[in-house]
């Protein structure tokens, strides 16, 4: 029994001598903020079930937060590492002297929707009417449709409507029971009112090109302190490229969108189908260059849009902003 004990005692030994320096090699897994029922959910679950986070050599530490202001907090905290945000708030805190930076995500954006019988069709219509808008009045899809309808219908949307701002999900009951007439909201939104039978009258992706802006700028993106991302460049360069990898077969395989329908909370298969079709056509597509160029023209409309209210002191999108130009 000595002897049986002794000669466990060795092999234990020798095993964690040999499996310490692989836990050494493998470094801190990376802290993520996430939103437990956003569009990053369903990619996270996506790396996680085909092992691409293994693959790339990086272990995830996923933690859920009730809203986006609770996860901006995480991440001045130093609680995670990447959060979800968009590149207006990067170019915020920028300006202030944080060192946040962002890669893309998504170019997803809202639309105006109306009852199906509704006899708005086009923004002159929205004259006089009452208009829900998802956010507030300083959220970015209001000020592009201010900013089109200025530019192309000589209308100035926050006086000739009677806008009335609050949560997506409030206002889309509103719509139905006939207190809206019409609703700005944001992109799943949009896509399960579709599905349910309401009618678009304009993609914000849409009133972006009318702008003379690529319709493909994205808008929220994974942010992260630059000081962190020198430092840890393999741990950050491993996950993009696993969430890469998660993209592209959310992009490509309709049998992956009924794995994760649960998470969608799609209500059958009308609405999953919807929102299938509206994240894909919000992956970017732009290169680096050309979507900081998009961006940074797009901050000169939401900044002429919204004043120092929404942009501060700033005047141009802060360098750094987006971390693939190699701005950091």
């Amino acid at each position: 029994m000595l002897r049986r004990r002794a000669v466990l005692k060795t092999a234990f030994a020798g095993a964690m001598g040999a499996a310490a320096p692989r836990l050494a090699e493998a470094g801190p897994p990376l802290r993520i903020g996430v939103l437990r029922f956003g569009s990053f959910s369903w990619v996270l679950d996506v790396i996680r079930r085909h092992g691409f986070d293994t693959a790339a050599g990086v272990a995830l530490d996923i933690r859920q937060y009730a809203g986006s202001p609770a996860a901006q907090v995480a991440l001045q905290a130093g609680e995670v590492d990447v959060i979800l945000q968009d590149w207006l708030w990067v170019a915020r805190q920028r300006s202030g002297g944080a060192d946040w930076s962002f890669i893309p995500f998504s170019s997803a954006l809202g639309s105006v929707i109306v009852p199906g019988d509704s006899p708005i069709r086009t923004l002159p219509d929205l004259a006089g009417q009452r208009l829900g808008v998802a956010g507030s009045a300083l959220d970015k899809s209001w000020l592009i449709l201010r900013a089109y309808a200025e530019r192309h219908d000589h209308l100035d949307l926050a006086h000739a409507t009677r806008p009335s701002f609050g949560a997506p999900a409030l206002l889309g009951e509103e719509l139905r029971s006939g207190r809206l007439d019409a609703e700005l909201t944001f992109w799943p939104f949009a896509a399960r009112a579709e599905a349910a039978g309401m009618r678009r009258v304009l993609a914000m992706e849409t009133a972006v090109a009318g702008l003379g802006i690529a319709p493909e700028v994205p808008f929220v993106g994974y942010v992260f302190s630059a000081r962190w991302a020198n430092a840890q460049r393999g741990l950050l360069d491993g996950f993009v490229a696993s969430a890469a990898r998660a993209q592209t077969l959310l992009a490509t395989s309709d049998p992956e969108w009924e794995t994760i329908a649960p998470l969608t909370g799609a209500a059958n298969a009308a609405e999953l189908a919807h929102l299938r079709d509206a994240y894909r056509a919000g992956i970017p597509r732009l290169s680096p260059a050309a979507a900081q160029a998009a961006a940074a023209a797009l901050f000169q409309v939401l900044a002429a849009t919204g004043g120092p209210a929404l942009v501060g002191d700033a005047k141009e999108l802060a360098p750094g902003t987006f971390w693939r130009t190699g701005l950091s």
